[in-house]
């Protein structure tokens, strides 16, 4: 593992978005996996899996119609989404799992990699509260095996984020 606070030139929007706010993060990199990356990255960093999450695109439309309404959720990768809470937050009778295929082209990110932050259509986005907890959480920074670590409250500078439960419940 290895940890950098300077961003390389080449590195994601996600990155490039918290140097130019001047937002403090710090990067961790990690060999990324093949699948459960979430539980993976909490493995490979040895961190609280409540403190790593992951970054799921939702599809407000429920399968109707070809034009999609996309919309992001981050929740501890400890937990399941409920679609349900999901859908009430963003004012949606229903949400069902984005294909992965639009959540790639949406967000210009690959499944498994995808950032809440820097994404090439930015997306209504809902936080799970518990990240307010945290001193830091970790969250994809555009990459596979690149999780970037901050103080969640910090987030609003950057991105128009809701805090609300999303975690399904046991």
């Amino acid at each position: 593992m290895s940890k950098s606070k300077k961003t390389p030139h080449s590195a994601t929007p996600a990155l490039k978005l918290l140097e130019e706010a001047g937002i403090p993060h710090e990067v961790s990199t990690f060999e990324g996996g093949s699948d459960h990356f979430g539980d993976h990255a909490a493995e490979a960093l040895g961190i609280d899996p409540e403190r790593i999450f992951k970054t799921l695109v939702i599809d407000l439309t429920a399968g109707k119609g070809p034009k999609r309404e996309l919309a992001v959720c981050v929740l501890p990768v400890s937990h399941q989404l409920s679609l349900k809470k999901a859908a009430a937050v963003f004012g949606a009778s229903k949400a069902t799992m984005a294909d992965p295929k639009d959540a790639s082209k949406s967000s210009g990110y690959i499944p498994g990699g995808i950032s809440p932050l820097g994404q090439k259509n930015v997306l209504p986005t809902a936080m799970d509260e518990t990240a307010i907890l945290f001193d830091t959480i970790f969250f994809s920074g555009g990459r596979r095996g690149l999780d970037i670590e901050m103080n969640a409250e910090a987030l609003p500078q950057v991105l128009d984020v809701t805090f609300a439960d999303l975690v399904a419940d046991s």
